[in-house]
């Protein structure tokens, strides 16, 4: 199996490749820009020969002509000996000074290799503009020129290659540095376990880049450990929960069991343990309820709801409660919104059920409903205090610091339970204490 490259392997690869692009492309540059110049250089020279060899050969026009001219032309060639020159005439040659070489015959400046020498030959009459004029054939060597451009194109072959290789290991060098953060991230995230999510990767030091990264990170932290720390109070919660019951069921049975008993000692034994059993299914319930409020599997039905109709169908309900704790029940205002019918229910009656319990004799407890499908249940009596109103909400938990252990009645599952049903209609839920009024106000959606 091919192992993956790594990240600044690949980075390093990357800036390799740009660096040896770009150096090659300067390269061609520069190579086309030089051979284009020495050609200018080339046809400058030319031309200036050109003139020389047509003030030389001025008025020729015959082979005799030619004749006496031939020595002059050969001093004039003589100084120039990268110079060779060819005149023809109507199919004739008058002078060659490169015979057996084949020449391009059309007008112009060629370029021409032959017997390893490069030449630049440039094709022009004697007499410009004259038809059946003498031709020049002028074949300047060039040989030192392309002898310059071959170790200029070596010379770029080893500068791209080179500077590819240092562009390569300087490269590794700086996104290994760079990556330093990236690498201590995953030291982190290696070293996190359920006893160590206290960890968080500092940002003072951060990259702006990766400073985002290390934050979100820090915050999947915060929300691991906070989840952790729920669990583990949920777990134990419980265990706390589910003792009492069940030591109750198995001390009760034993006791029943010890020795024969009238058969109304057995019914009486098995009616206790029901109501037991009874509670700890309730309680099941509510847990599984919740488990799928957690995850997201609540899909309450929407209908048009007179909330004030509910509500007052609740009221009812709980009136014979109410008059026992000599307590009064009040509903005020109107509200409408869109929801489950039962799952409200729910959520109010888990209200009022509460509101009645900590209300003193002779208190009262008030509905109110407002327009916007704000929904309040107040009730009067002695306050929460601050520090533990955001703590309502938890599972469990229970404000009362005299509660008691596996309590059949109340498990402290209510206040989530209602939190639960009100998150899955889009709404929230909040309560506010104090001058001796506590109220659980509900936020719905029009």
């Amino acid at each position: 199996m091919i192992k993956r490259l790594s990240l600044a392997s690949r980075l390093a690869l990357l800036f390799a490749a740009c660096t040896a692009v770009v150096s090659l492309l300067a390269g061609v540059l520069f190579n086309h820009a030089s051979e284009a110049h020495f050609i200018e250089l080339d046809q400058q020279q030319l031309d200036g020969q050109l003139v020389a060899l047509r003030s030389t050969l001025q008025g020729v026009d015959s082979p005799q002509l030619f004749a006496q001219r031939e020595a002059q032309l050969r001093a004039e060639l003589n100084r120039q000996p990268e110079l060779a020159l060819r005149i023809s005439a109507n199919g004739q040659r008058w002078f060659d000074g490169a015979p057996g070489v084949s020449l391009p015959e059309a007008p112009g400046l060629h370029s021409l290799q032959n017997a390893g020498t490069d030449y630049r030959v440039y094709n022009a009459p004697l007499v410009e503009g004259q038809p059946g004029s003498p031709q020049l054939t002028l074949m300047l060597d060039i040989t030192h020129h392309q002898h310059f451009l071959q170790r200029m194109q070596h010379l770029i072959w080893l500068t791209v290659g080179l500077s590819a290789l240092a562009t390569a290991l300087l490269g590794a060098w700086a996104a290994r540095s760079g990556l330093r953060p990236l690498r201590r991230m995953g030291e982190v995230a290696a070293s996190v376990s359920a006893h160590s999510l206290t960890q968080r990767l500092p940002q003072q030091h951060m990259p702006v880049e990766l400073a985002e990264l290390a934050q979100a990170f820090n915050a999947m932290l915060g929300r691991l450990d906070d989840a952790f720390q729920r669990l583990s109070a949920f777990s134990a919660d419980i265990a706390h929960e589910l003792r009492t019951p069940l030591s109750n069921l198995l001390t009760h049975t034993q006791v029943i069991l010890t020795q024969p008993r009238p058969l109304e000692d057995y019914r009486e034994a098995l009616h206790s343990n029901l109501e037991e059993l009874q509670w700890m299914a309730q309680l099941v319930n509510d847990m599984l309820y919740l488990a799928k409020a957690d995850h997201g599997l609540l899909m309450p039905k929407r209908e048009a709801l007179a909330l004030e109709n509910d509500v007052d169908a609740l009221l009812e309900f709980f009136t014979l409660l109410a008059e026992d704790a000599q307590v009064s029940l009040v509903r005020e205002g109107t509200a409408h919104t869109s929801g489950d019918r039962g799952m409200l229910r729910r959520a109010l009656s888990n209200l009022l059920d509460n509101a009645l319990r900590f209300t003193p004799p002779g208190g009262e407890v008030r509905v109110r409903l407002e327009d916007g499908a704000k929904l309040s249940v107040e009730n009067t009596g002695e306050g929460i205090p601050a520090a533990l109103l955001p703590r309502l909400f938890d599972r469990f938990y229970r404000a009362d610091p005299a509660r008691r252990e596996g309590s059949s009645e109340h498990a402290g599952l209510g206040l989530a339970i209602t939190q639960s049903i009100v998150r899955a209609h889009g709404g929230r839920i909040y309560c506010e204490s104090g001058e001796g009024w506590t109220r659980f106000v509900i936020e719905l959606p029009a």
